[in-house]
């Protein structure tokens, strides 16, 4: 699977942004899509995933009620919609894919075996 996440940029805080994630090759029957994300000086953190059979979704506590992670099978694309954006959550962001992950396991960075190369979030305060 090959990812290509987009979208990202600067915004000043309770702004919104959406980040695109592309999926080519073998992305369905069971796939998972996760975003992370990763501050200066941070270890990678989960932040959603979605389930590409079904569309169940699962957040962060830290983005709970702000971000929206869905779906476009047509497009083979993942979206992340942003907002009352904090400073906090400035990172460069990231997509993975994984196949048949548990609830626990799509939270784990070491769960994922594809990754995009990263999108570049500024949330000014």
């Amino acid at each position: 699977v090959q990812l290509q996440a987009s979208g990202g940029g600067l915004v000043q805080a309770g702004g919104s942004l959406r980040l695109s994630c592309a999926a080519s090759g073998r992305t369905r029957s069971g796939y998972t899509l996760g975003w992370f994300r990763q501050a200066p000086g941070k270890e990678r953190e989960f932040v959603a995933a979605i389930w590409w059979t079904g569309g169940f979704a699962y957040y962060a506590d830290s983005v709970k009620g702000r971000f929206t992670i869905s779906r476009d099978n047509a497009k083979n694309t993942v979206y992340l919609q942003m907002n009352s954006l904090k400073p906090e959550d400035t990172a460069v962001y990231y997509c993975a894919s994984a196949p048949y992950l548990g609830t626990a396991q799509a939270a784990r960075v070491t769960s994922y075996s594809s990754w995009g190369q990263g999108t570049q979030v500024t949330v000014s305060s």
